[in-house]
């Protein structure tokens, strides 16, 4: 196996930097030019590889100091993508996420209009799954909300909603527009619910 020049710089100083500060990263895996905020709460699998100008962030803003991030072996993350947790986000395996993708289980607060938002804090919303096999598209938000095992979030969607494991979701805010049919072994087109289409 043949090295290229910034491969053997990124294992021999990069990586070992990465192994004592993270909570854990496994080998194989490249955090290129990423921005990390509460490393040891960030819990990188094997063969992960997150592309230029990334950042991901695990902080105990919301009072949770077990909060967590963990991207599963396998999973390419693309150019300029936002990742922030603080409570929980769990990304699976083999996961393909496009560029200029945003996840967060947080927002600023916004209630009281007489302070201006910056000012009113972050609160928690619900902790983030992104199932094995996902796709998800570029400019996609995933803001408190999972997605299912081998499901498509289409680009630009904005996911404030669970998607169950085998569909495709598109808009903002995502909708259900396909489903797998085990029965008759295709993607099928849905109605709003979720229901295939007769």
């Amino acid at each position: 196996m043949s090295f290229k020049p910034d491969k053997i710089f990124y294992y021999l100083f990069r990586f070992p930097v990465f192994k004592m500060r993270l909570g854990s990263i496994k080998m194989g895996s490249r955090l290129m030019k990423t921005k990390i905020d509460g490393y040891r709460n960030i819990y990188i699998g094997s063969k992960v590889y997150v592309n230029d100008y990334g950042w991901l962030a695990c902080l105990p803003l919301t009072g949770n100091y077990n909060c967590r991030m963990s991207i599963g072996d396998g999973t390419y993350v693309g150019r300029f993508c936002h990742f922030y947790a603080t409570s929980k986000i769990e990304i699976g395996k083999k996961v393909l996420i496009a560029d200029r993708v945003y996840i967060t289980d947080n927002l600023h607060e916004f209630k009281n209009i007489k302070v201006p938002v910056i000012d009113q804090g972050v609160k928690q919303v619900n902790e983030v799954t992104i199932g094995n096999g996902a796709w998800i598209g570029e400019n996609v938000s995933i803001i408190g909300a999972s997605v299912g095992k081998q499901s498509v979030i289409g680009a630009n969607s904005v996911v404030t909603k669970d998607i169950p494991d085998y569909c495709v979701a598109v808009g903002a805010p995502a909708k259900i527009i396909k489903r797998f049919s085990v029965e008759k072994d295709e993607w099928l087109k849905t109605d709003e619910k979720g229901d295939f289409l007769k």
